[in-house]
C-alpha cells in the first residue's frame, strides 16, 4: 500500500512539472501575443461582422451541395460540446479556488483574444481541408498544416496528432462528473463511496457514450445541436435565481474581479512567475481560460472543419462565435454564482464540488439536482465530441481503418478517469494541450495572410 502511494505522489509531481514547464513564457508568448497579433493584423475585421456570424449560424447561407458533412449549428454545437463542459463549471472553480476573483478576468482576455484566434484556425480548417486514408474530406489542424505549408511541415501536424490522442481523452470531464454523482446525488443519501462505486459509473458512461460515437461525426452532431442549447438555457436560469438572491453583492463582486485582476490580493505569495504574483494569476486565468475555450489549441477546427460549406470565411465567423458563448456567457455565469455565495472564501471545496456548494446554498432543494443535470449532459456532450478529436488523430497517424482501436483505448480510460484524483487529471490535460497549441498556433500565425486575403475576398462579394 506504502509503495502504490509512493508511486501515486511520483506520478502526481511528474505531472505538475510537465504542466508548469509546458505552460511557460513561450507558450504564453505564442497563445496570447500571437492571438493579439492576429487581432491587430485583421484589423478587428471579424468582430465587425458579428450579425453576419449569426445569419450563418441560423442557417440562411445553407446549402445541401457544399462539402463537409455537417450543418454550421451543428458544428458549432459539437465544438461547443467539448468546451461547455467541466471547463466551465469544475474549471471555473478551480480558477477562483487557487487564483481568487482576478483570474476570472484574464480569463475575459483570453476569450477575447480567442474569439479572432478562433476565426483564423477555423477558417483555415476549411480552407485546406485534405483527405485521409480513405478519400474522405478532413480538416483540422494537421490537414491545414499539410495542405497550406506543405509536406515539410509534416512533423509539425504529427506532433499535433499525437499530442491530440492524449489531449482528447476524457478523463478530466469523467472525474468531475464522477465527483458530482458522489457529491450531489449518492453521499447525501447514505451510499459509501468506494473505488467500486466509481468504476460502476464509468462502465456506465461507457455504454453511454458507445452508442452515440459509433454513429460518427454525423450522430454526434445531431445530438449536440439538441442537447448543448437546452442546457445552456436551464444553466442560465439556474445561475439567475442565485444571482437574484444576492443581487445587492453582485456589483460588489463584478468590480472585484477587476481590481482584482491587477493586485492579485488572493493568489498565494507562493507562487510566482515572471518575478511576481501577479504574473502567475495571469498565467492561470489565461490557461483556465485556454482550457474552458480552446481557442488556440487546435481541438475545434476538427469539428468546425467538417461543416457543410465552401466558404471557409463563414466557419471563421460561426466558431468565433464559440467562445462567446462558453466563456463569456457561460464561465461569467459560473463565476458570479460562486463568488456572490462567497462559498469559494467559507468552503474548502474545489472543482465541481464548489460549485455545488453554490447552488445548494440558494436552492438545497432542487438546486444541486439542477446543476447535476447539466453537468451530466455537458461531461456527456464533451465525451462524444473528443472521441471524434482523438479518433480523427488517430487516423491521420495511422490511417482511417485504424480509427476503431482509438475508440477502445478511448472507452478504457473513461474507467480510469472515474476512479484517479483531480489534480493528476488537470496536470495532464493542461500540459498536452499546451503541447497542442504550439503546431496550431505556429502554422496559424504563418498563414494569417491567406485568411485575411480569403475575408477581404468574401466580405468584399458579400457588399457588392
Amino acid at each position: 500500500m506504502i509503495t502504490t502511494f509512493r508511486h501515486m505522489q511520483w506520478l502526481d509531481d511528474l505531472l505538475a512539472n510537465f504542466s508548469s514547464l509546458a505552460w511557460g513564457l513561450p507558450l504564453l508568448i505564442i497563445l496570447i501575443g500571437g492571438g493579439t497579433y492576429l487581432l491587430i493584423r485583421s484589423r478587428f475585421l471579424p468582430f465587425r461582422y458579428l450579425g453576419h456570424a449569426i445569419d450563418v449560424l441560423r442557417g440562411k447561407y445553407d446549402d445541401a451541395n457544399d462539402l463537409g458533412e455537417i450543418s454550421h449549428f451543428q458544428a458549432l454545437s459539437t465544438a461547443l460540446s467539448s468546451t461547455i463542459g467541466m471547463g466551465n463549471i469544475a474549471g471555473v472553480a478551480v480558477a477562483i479556488a487557487i487564483g481568487g476573483p482576478g483570474a476570472v478576468f484574464w480569463m475575459w482576455i483570453s476569450a477575447l483574444i480567442g474569439m479572432n484566434t478562433k476565426f483564423f484556425t477555423s477558417t483555415l480548417a476549411v480552407l485546406y481541408r485534405g483527405r485521409d486514408s480513405a478519400g474522405d474530406i478532413q480538416g483540422g489542424p494537421m490537414y491545414f498544416i499539410i495542405e497550406g505549408l506543405g509536406q515539410k511541415w509534416k512533423p509539425l501536424a504529427v506532433a499535433f496528432s499525437a499530442f491530440g490522442l492524449i489531449g482528447a481523452l476524457p478523463v478530466f470531464n469523467v472525474n468531475q462528473l464522477t465527483q458530482a454523482i458522489n457529491d450531489i446525488l449518492l453521499i447525501p443519501h447514505g451510499v459509501e463511496v468506494t473505488f467500486s462505486s466509481n468504476l460502476f459509473i464509468g462502465a456506465i458512461l461507457v455504454v453511454i457514450t458507445g452508442l452515440v460515437i459509433i454513429g460518427g461525426i454525423t450522430r454526434i452532431g445531431k445530438v449536440a445541436s439538441k442537447l448543448v442549447p437546452f442546457m445552456v438555457v436551464l444553466y442560465f436560469v439556474l445561475v439567475a435565481i442565485i444571482l437574484g438572491y444576492h443581487f445587492n453583492e453582485l456589483w460588489y463582486y463584478l468590480k472585484l474581479i477587476f481590481t482584482d485582476a491587477f493586485s492579485a490580493n488572493y493568489y498565494p505569495e507562493d507562487d510566482k512567475f515572471m518575478g511576481g504574483v501577479l504574473g502567475a494569476l495571469i498565467l492561470h486565468g489565461i490557461k483556465r481560460g485556454a482550457f474552458s475555450n480552446e481557442a488556440g489549441i487546435g481541438t475545434a477546427p476538427l469539428a468546425h472543419g467538417a461543416a457543410k460549406t465552401n466558404k471557409p470565411v463563414r466557419e471563421g465567423l460561426v466558431a468565433m462565435l464559440g467562445p462567446a458563448i462558453d466563456t463569456l456567457l457561460v464561465c461569467t455565469l459560473t463565476a458570479l454564482a460562486i463568488l456572490v455565495t462567497d462559498v469559494w472564501q467559507t468552503t474548502a471545496y474545489n472543482g465541481v464540488s464548489l460549485t455545488a456548494s453554490a447552488f445548494s446554498s440558494v436552492m438545497p432543494s432542487f438546486g444541486v439536482y439542477g446543476l447535476l443535470l447539466c453537468i451530466v449532459v455537458f461531461s456527456m456532450s464533451s465525451l462524444f465530441s473528443y472521441s471524434y478529436y482523438g479518433s480523427k488523430c488517430m487516423a491521420f497517424l495511422f490511417g482511417a481503418h485504424r480509427k476503431p482501436y482509438y475508440i477502445y483505448v478511448y472507452v478504457f480510460s473513461i474507467l480510469i478517469g472515474a476512479t484517479t484524483t483531480l489534480d493528476m487529471m488537470i496536470n495532464l490535460i493542461d500540459g498536452v494541450f499546451a503541447l497542442m497549441a504550439i503546431p496550431t498556433m505556429t502554422a496559424t500565425l504563418i498563414l494569417a495572410p491567406k485568411v485575411i486575403n480569403e475575408a477581404k475576398t468574401y466580405f468584399n462579394s458579400l457588399n457588392a
